[in-house]
C-alpha cells in the first residue's frame, strides 16, 4: 500500500481502560489498579475506494477501533491520520433496532446529518434529498412519513445507510452492520453496500466476526486477537493461504458445502482476559504450533511474509525455510 493513496493510516494505536475496583475497595482489600488493553499497538492503512475488514472473536477490540477512528474514544497512544474531510466520515451501527430514534419519523432521521452539517439548507432541498436517499437504498420516498417500528430489521438498516449517506461521506465505518439480520437479508444489505461503494467511490472500514461475510465485502482482511492485529493480507490470499494459526482456526469454522464432512480441528481453549494476558504471544495457550519462544517473547508488529504481514514466530520460521 502506498501512503499517497491512503485515506486512513493507523500507527501503534492503543486504547486502555481503567477497570480497577473503587478506591476504597482497593485500599481495604489491598488490590492494585487494573488496566484493560482493548487495543494494543495496532497498525493498518486503508486505500481510497477500498474495503478493509477487521475480523476476530467477540472482545478482541474491533468495535473499540471503530470508536477510536470515528472519535468516539480518544486513543491512549499512537496516531490516527485521516486524509480527508472529517465531516465526510460516517458510521453504520450494528443494531438497526437501537440506532434509530423511535420517536422520530424516518424523514427526520435521514435528514439529521444534512441539517447538522449544512445548517440553513432550505427545507424543500432537504425533503428532496431525503426522498432521493430512500430511493437509493431501495425504499420508497413515502416511507419518510413512517416510524422505525413499522419496518423490518433489513429495512431499518437501509434507513441507517440512507442516514449515513446524507452527509455525503467518502469514508464509512461499518460496525457489524449485518450481524443482527437474517442470512437472506444480510445478503441484500451487503449487495446494496457493494453497489453504493462502486457508484459513489466509498471507502469502508468493515468490522465483523464472520469471515464468510467479509470474504464477500473486503479487499484486505486484518485478523485481530486480544487487541492486536495478528495477520493482514489481501482477501484472496488470506483464504488461499492463511499465515497465522489463529486465522486458520477461524477459517476452519466456516461450513464448506463442497466438503461438509472434512476433518476440522476444534478451536481449543478460551480467549484469555485482556486485563491479564499471557506472557509472550497472547495466542500461545491455544496455538498448536507454539514453542518455547512463543511463551516468553511477544511477536512485535508484523513480519512481511509474501504479500501479507503476520505476528507469529512459527509463520516467520516457515517463510525462512
Amino acid at each position: 500500500m502506498t501512503r499517497q493513496t491512503a485515506i486512513l493510516e493507523v500507527d501503534a494505536l492503543e486504547r486502555r481502560f481503567d477497570v480497577s475496583a473503587p478506591w476504597l475497595n482497593r485500599v481495604i482489600e489491598r488490590k492494585p489498579r487494573r488496566t484493560l488493553r482493548a487495543v494494543d499497538g495496532v497498525d493498518f492503512s486503508i486505500q481510497r475506494g477500498q474495503t478493509l475488514a477487521l475480523v476476530g472473536e467477540s472482545g478482541c477490540g474491533k468495535s473499540t477501533i471503530a470508536k477510536l477512528v470515528t472519535g468516539l474514544h480518544p486513543p491512549s497512544a499512537g496516531a490516527i491520520r485521516f486524509h480527508g474531510d472529517r465531516d465526510r466520515m460516517q458510521m453504520i451501527f450494528q443494531d438497526p433496532f437501537a440506532s434509530l430514534n423511535p420517536r422520530w419519523r424516518v424523514g427526520r432521521i435521514v435528514a439529521e446529518p444534512l441539517r447538522t452539517l449544512r445548517p440553513g439548507t432550505p427545507e424543500a432541498t432537504v425533503a428532496a434529498r431525503v426522498s432521493e436517499l430512500l430511493s437509493t437504498v431501495g425504499l420508497s420516498p413515502a416511507d419518510a412519513l413512517k416510524y422505525p417500528h413499522e419496518f423490518s430489521g433489513g429495512q431499518r438498516q437501509r434507513i441507517s445507510i440512507a442516514r449515513a449517506l446524507a452527509g455525503e461521506p467518502e469514508f464509512l465505518v461499518c460496525d457489524e452492520p449485518t450481524s443482527a439480520l437474517d442470512v437472506s437479508v444480510q445478503a441484500q444489505v451487503l449487495n446494496l453496500m457493494k453497489r453504493l461503494q462502486r457508484e459513489m467511490g466509498l471507502t469502508y472500514l468493515f468490522i465483523s466476526h464472520d469471515l464468510s461475510v467479509v470474504r464477500h465485502m473486503a479487499d484486505v482482511i486484518a485478523v485481530m486477537y486480544l487487541g492486536r492485529i495478528v495477520e493482514i493480507q489481501p482477501t484472496a490470499d488470506l483464504f488461499a493461504n492463511p499465515l497465522h494459526p489463529y486465522t486458520r482456526m477461524l477459517l476452519d469454522t466456516i461450513p464448506d458445502l463442497e466438503a461438509p464432512n472434512r476433518e476440522r480441528a476444534p478451536m481449543g481453549g478460551e480467549v484469555p482476559s485482556p486485563v491479564s494476558p499471557p506472557r509472550g504471544c497472547s495466542f500461545h495457550p491455544r496455538c498448536p504450533l507454539a514453542f518455547d519462544r512463543c511463551k516468553v517473547e511477544r511477536p512485535e508488529r508484523h513480519a512481511a511474509v509474501r504479500d501479507g504481514r503476520v505476528a507469529c514466530f512459527a509463520a516467520e520460521s516457515a517463510a525462512d525455510v
